[in-house]
């Protein structure tokens, strides 16, 4: 399976975070299936650094991303127009672009957002 990481996900990941499901632990941990994160995640890590409401060091996030295993999927212009196919569930660009991005790959997206659930086959709630 092809998984595409939400950003909270990604962190938990990384972080080794208790608040990463047993379930998500053993998709992403499952060497059968290519795990992605996008390029949108590492966008929302930094804004949201920059803006205070997370504390990170990014260069040490370059370097576990680089050392995990995980795929960097990047952004394309198939991807920004298929945004505009996206029923309205959901305000956040990023998770809308992740959402975009998992259609068009296509892959699933892996998350903790129930919200997410309401674009269907796409997403996988963990």
């Amino acid at each position: 399976m092809r998984i595409l990481l939400d950003t909270h996900i990604l962190l938990w990941w990384l972080k080794d975070d208790r608040r990463l499901s047993d379930a998500a632990v053993n998709i992403i941990g499952n060497t059968a299936n290519d795990i992605f994160m996008s390029t949108v995640n590492a966008w929302e890590i930094a804004i949201k650094k920059s803006l205070g409401r997370i504390q990170i060091d990014m260069d040490e996030f370059l370097e576990s991303i680089k050392s995990s295993g995980i795929s960097v999927l990047n952004i394309t212009i198939n991807h920004a127009c298929q945004v505009s196919n996206l029923p309205d569930h959901h305000k956040d660009p990023f998770d809308r672009m992740l959402i975009a991005q998992s259609i068009v790959e296509p892959m699933r997206l892996l998350t903790h957002d129930d919200t997410l659930i309401q674009y269907g086959k796409h997403v996988l709630l963990a």
